[in-house]
This record gives structure tokens, C-alpha cells and sequence, in this order.
């Protein structure tokens, strides 16, 4: 029996404000949750057992599986690091090799089956996507691991996503350093067990780390620009598949409609007079796209939607279900489940979820100096790499904005929070805060007299 087991215990604090509400395995790519797609592509490549290793939020996990026995959920407390989280899910493993994967990895089922190609100790590695590095990375030769070194600006190619592990190694993980072994030259460590550390002493004792690297898209989701860009491509995927149009039961085009591309429909969905859809659109279950609603191409739409009223969808953007999007409204991004868009609004980035957007909201995406915003990650400055990504606005979940709202380019809004009416919000707002407009007014006299009669 394959065993594995997903580390899914860590609070994601770089991942402000989506990780508040929720672990980061349950952050949704194309309205799957990432677990989700780890749990598939697992059973594809025969993992029989799957073990989450779990703390924050676990009972979202917990409910996620209710009715799948063959997920275990563990909760493993607050542990000092990976190290020391994956020796105590290990305790339920009885196989001696297994698979560990962290939580909060989108991998394809593909680059998950390499981990077969490995036998007691190896890593699947993928190559850095960003120039910031913030990860613990290794450097390759042509067989085995080099070295691995955390956070360095430039000795490192490559970033973990997975391991295979043998419990002839368990000492490692019990014995691994609280301050990681191998950092450049004054740079400054937390107190934490890392899993890599554990796997530099094997280094150091002349273990030879085996690996595998990734052929498909892959992301580790660390910081909100990853979330907006593993949504972006993989909406962009789901679309780019369909090869003809699948309408299941009930599901009806009204022939007014002007469709360019091929569409999946879900059951008794419906696409509506005027409509206008550029490229492939993937549409859920119950949802109607209606009254001139413009679609442009590789869009996801989720369950339980209502679209329409001269409303605008941008490219690569997707709906989480339970969503409307009318009036008016133009989005760019992704919004999760039970977001409203009325009115005259334009955003552009993640809302989060049970979100309401006021009428005249508009996050601008596009600066004077057509630079870049730089974020604010737990107090370091970090600028992600393209004007999508670091110029669009992320809000929180359970927010709301007021009428003619303004957040500009790069800016977040915690969840429990709200922007008030004609706000122009250029800072970050910390969650469970209220931003009100303070003004001052002038009252005077006005008559016909004022006008010379």
C-alpha cells in the first residue's frame, strides 16, 4: 500500500489576508481547492492512504472530508517546524517509504507520479519562478542534490515541492537544528525545524539525495500574487481543453447568444439572449449568463451563478460558485464563492469569500508611472514580477466596500473589514477595521437673489 502524507499544519501568515480564514491547502485554484487536486492526482499515481498532517483550521479539512474515510486527518498541535510535524504523522504511517508533499503545492498529477521513480530518499524539485528567492532552495548536479541553502539571493536554482522518505531516516527528522545549517553570510534565521534541514545532515553524513524535476506548471502558493497567478493559469488550462461544446442535462444556448469558442455547461445552466462569449468558457451547474453579459475567453464559472446586465469578464478570470456579477460590473481576477459585483464597479485582483462590493467601487490596476506597487509581506518589501499581479488589489473574506470606493493599485483589505463610502484607500487595512470618511461641509443661504432678480 502507497502511503502519503501532506503537511498542511503552518498558519500561512505571507499569505495576508486569505490564510486567515483558512489553512492555504484550501485556498481554491479554478474552484478546486489545491488538497483537492493534490488528494486526485495521489490516486492516480496509486496512493491508497493519504495522511494531513494538520493544525490551523483543521476543522475546515475536517469537513472538506467528511465523507472520504480513506483521508486521515491528524492533528498534530503547534509544532516547532516541518521536521517535527511530519515525524508525528509519520506514527500512522506503516509503510517504510512514503510520500510527503507540502499543502499549500500545486503540482500535476504527472510530476506527482516522479516520486515513484525515487526509492528511499529523494526530493521533487522545480525551478524558481521569482526573482525575491524566499525559499529553502538547493542547487543540482547532473545525479543528486549539491547543497541546500535557505533564503539565498543567488547560490540556489531550484525550491522543494515533495519528498520520498524511509523510516531508516526518522533520526534525522528528530535530531534536525532549530536555526537552519546553511544560510548566506548574516542573514538572519527563525527558531524552526525544517524538513531541509533534517535533509542537509543526511548531506553532510554522505547520504545522496536523489531528484526529480517537475515538466508541468507548478507553484508554491506563498503570497497572494500566487494565488491570482495559479488562478490565471489554470482557468487558462481547464478552458484550453475543451475541444467542442458539452452541455449536460438542461443546460441551453439561446440563439441570440455569439460564441466564438467552445463552452461546458453544467446541468440546467443557461446562456441567455445578447450574450457574448470570446474563446472557451467553462460554466457549473445552475448557472445563467444573460442580458448581454460579455465573456472573453478561458473563463471558469462556478455553481449557483447569476451573470449578466451588460456585465464584463476579463480573460483567464474565475467565478467561485454561488456569485453574481451584474450591472454593469467589469472583473479581472478571481472572485471566490459568494462574492456580489453590482453596479457600476471595476475590480481588478481576489476577492474573498461572502465579500459584497458596493455600487462605483473601482480597483485601479494601471499607475501614473506605470510602475509597479511594492507589498508589504510581514514588514519585508517584495515587488512580484508583472503589472497583473502586483497592481492588483487583494481583498480579504466577509468584507464589504461602500459607494465609490477607490483601492488603489496593489493595495489589501484584511477580512472582517470595510471600506467605507468614497474612500480612496492607499495603504493596506488590517483586518476587522472600518475606514470612514471624515469631511467637512459648509451650509449657506441660497436664493433667486443670487442670480440678480
Amino acid at each position: 500500500m502507497k502511503t502519503a502524507i501532506i503537511l498542511a499544519a503552518g498558519k500561512g501568515t505571507k499569505m495576508w489576508p486569505y490564510g486567515e480564514t483558512r489553512p492555504k491547502c484550501l485556498l481554491p485554484i479554478a474552484n478546486q481547492t489545491v488538497i483537492e487536486n493534490q488528494v486526485n492526482g495521489l490516486r492516480a499515481n496509486g496512493v491508497e492512504r493519504i495522511i494531513v498532517a494538520a493544525h490551523h483550521h483543521i476543522a475546515r479539512i475536517q469537513s472538506l472530508f467528511r465523507n472520504d474515510p480513506a483521508v486521515e486527518i491528524v492533528d498534530v498541535g503547534e509544532t516547532n517546524g516541518t521536521a517535527h510535524t511530519l515525524l508525528f504523522a509519520v506514527k500512522l504511517a506503516h509503510d517504510q517509504a512514503f510520500w510527503v508533499i507540502y499543502g499549500d503545492v500545486w503540482i500535476h498529477p504527472h510530476d506527482l507520479g516522479k516520486l515513484d521513480k525515487m526509492d528511499k530518499i529523494g526530493v521533487l524539485v522545480t525551478p524558481h519562478q521569482e526573482q525575491a528567492n524566499n525559499h529553502i532552495g538547493c542547487r543540482l548536479n547532473e545525479q543528486h542534490v549539491e547543497a541546500i541553502v535557505g533564503h539565498s539571493r543567488e547560490k540556489t536554482t531550484h525550491h522543494f515541492l515533495g519528498f520520498v522518505f524511509h523510516t531508516d531516516y526518522l533520526p534525522y527528522l528528530a535530531t534536525a537544528p532549530d536555526f537552519f545549517p546553511s544560510v548566506d553570510v548574516g542573514m538572519m534565521v527563525p527558531k524552526e525545524c525544517f524538513l531541509e534541514a533534517a535533509l542537509h545532515n543526511m548531506m553532510i553524513d554522505q547520504i545522496a539525495i536523489n531528484y526529480q524535476e517537475t515538466d508541468h506548471f507548478c507553484l508554491d502558493l506563498d503570497k497572494p500574487w500566487h494565488l491570482l497567478a495559479a488562478n490565471n493559469y489554470r482557468s487558462k488550462e481547464v478552458c484550453e481543453a475543451l475541444t467542442e461544446n458539452l452541455l449536460l442535462d438542461g443546460a441551453t444556448i439561446d440563439n441570440s447568444a455569439i460564441i466564438s469558442g467552445f463552452v461546458r455547461m453544467g446541468k440546467n445552466s443557461t446562456i441567455g439572449s445578447h450574450v457574448i462569449i470570446e474563446g472557451n468558457c467553462w460554466i457549473g451547474n445552475d448557472t445563467h449568463i444573460k442580458n448581454g453579459a460579455f465573456l472573453t475567453g478561458n473563463v471558469v464559472v462556478g455553481n449557483h451563478c447569476e451573470i449578466g446586465y451588460g456585465c464584463y469578464i476579463d480573460q483567464n478570470s474565475c467565478i467561485g460558485d454561488h456569485c453574481k456579477v451584474l450591472h454593469g460590473a467589469e472583473l479581472s481576477g478571481v472572485l471566490f464563492p459568494q462574492v456580489y459585483l453590482y453596479h457600476y464597479m471595476e475590480i481588478a485582483g481576489i476577492v474573498g469569500e461572502n465579500t459584497d462590493i458596493g455600487a462605483g467601487t473601482v480597483c485601479g490596476s494601471l499607475r501614473f508611472d506605470d510602475g509597479l506597487a511594492v507589498h508589504q509581506i510581514k514588514g519585508r518589501k517584495e515587488t512580484p514580477n508583472s503589472q497583473a499581479l502586483a497592481n492588483a488589489c487583494y481583498i480579504g473574506d466577509q468584507c464589504r466596500t461602500g459607494v465609490n470606493a477607490i483601492i488603489l493599485p496593489g493595495k489589501k483589505v484584511g477580512s472582517g473589514s470595510i471600506v467605507g463610502p468614497g474612500i480612496l484607500l492607499g495603504e493596506d487595512l488590517e483586518s476587522n477595521k472600518i475606514i470612514l470618511l471624515r469631511q467637512d461641509q459648509v451650509i449657506k443661504d441660497w436664493s433667486i437673489g443670487k442670480y440678480g432678480w
